[in-house]
């Protein structure tokens, strides 16, 4: 067992005790396998070091209690997570060659990761990630949370592969955009914004000759910046023009899009693109599939814990499913309803 700075840690490191809050309340297990998001947890309740497991090797083996079990599945996960990211990158260099995508190892390399859904959660997905590899991590993101979408949506189960792949590919297109505009860290000119607009044709040209994809698939390319009331791109089609499959990539597309960090800004809250989507609901965005989105997206457990935009810590304890976007949430004993406290909101969902 060894003690270290909370700086020190490393992907991969084990907890060799349990870390508690300065209230007493268990943070982390022992045993728990550590990543930049549990880095992030541990310096948001000021805690700055921590015992770690020696020989890691024997951590895995002998740490077999209940409560370690899901920090080896998140574990698991992360690694096919990993996979698939190289995958994906090498996949948007083929398109961008002009390349034959290798479609069915794509469906196993997403499968793969599907098993492991359970460990995956929209609302704390966009942990920091390198700026220059956002598309190839929204792609991903995209694909996981539209595939929850249509279980939550009891869309049926033939057609959640598909909308995972939809979500995998739908900015494959980018890749035919210049890429001083992606990277432009100032916003985009009108005749600049046009041109990144293409990138919904590029995508469909690069996969309406693939086998192996249903039309969903590839319709989703083109028509994920769609709008309901016919106000979007490339074709200002509405309503029932629109595939199902691209109103649901329409959805999580602009939630995680707007939770991430760009080279032209920064991510917002969460919680607020929550309301910006349900905004967009009246006219824009499916408002059945938005309802359902929103709805289980915001239901944490008790005791999640979160960051308010103030910057303090608590627990979310009750959330009023009419105004999901807005629970109560517990900070040092007292209770912030923030559907009355409007000026605060959550910038960041910890655990659950």
């Amino acid at each position: 067992m060894t003690k270290v700075s909370v700086e020190l840690i490393k992907d991969g490191d084990y907890l060799a005790e349990d870390v508690f809050t300065s209230r007493g309340s268990l943070l982390m297990e022992k045993g728990r396998v550590l990543t930049l998001r549990e880095k992030q947890v541990l310096k948001a309740f000021l805690i700055f070091e921590v015992s770690l497991v020696s020989d890691k090797t024997e951590s895995a083996s002998s740490h077999t209690e209940e409560g370690v079990r899901p920090s080896l599945a998140l574990k698991a996960f992360q690694a096919e997570y990993n996979d698939l990211l190289e995958f994906v990158r090498k996949l948007f260099q083929t398109a961008e060659a002009g390349g034959m995508l290798p479609i069915l190892e794509v469906r196993s390399r997403l499968e793969t990761v599907l098993q492991h859904i359970d460990q995956y959660h929209p609302m704390t997905a966009n942990y920091p990630t390198p700026i220059f590899e956002y598309l190839f991590h929204h792609s991903i993101r995209v694909s996981l949370s539209s595939y929850l979408l249509a279980k939550w949506h009891g869309i049926s189960e033939k057609d959640h592969l598909p909308i995972a792949l939809a979500g995998l590919l739908h900015d494959i297109g980018s890749v035919r955009v210049d890429h001083r505009l992606l990277d432009k860290e100032a916003s985009l000119m009108n005749q600049e914004m046009e041109a990144v607009k293409k990138h919904t044709v590029f995508g469909y040209q690069i996969l309406k000759q693939v086998s192996g994809l249903n039309e969903g698939t590839k319709l989703a390319t083109l028509q994920h910046h769609e709008k309901e009331n016919g106000s979007g791109y490339p074709l200002g089609i509405k309503g029932e023009q629109i595939h199902p499959y691209s109103k649901i990539v329409a959805i999580v597309d602009t939630f995680h899009a707007m939770t991430s960090d760009r080279n032209h800004k920064k991510g917002i809250s969460p919680y607020l693109v929550l309301e910006h989507i349900f905004n967009e609901s009246f006219g824009k965005l499916d408002p059945e599939l938005v309802q359902t989105f929103i709805h289980r997206v915001t239901s944490f457990h008790t005791g999640t814990k979160v960051i308010l935009s103030d910057k303090r810590v608590g627990e979310i304890v009750f959330t009023d499913r009419a105004q999901p976007t807005r629970p109560w949430i517990k900070i040092d004993g007292d209770i912030v309803n923030l559907a009355l406290v409007r000026s605060i909101s959550i910038q960041e969902v910890l655990s659950e």
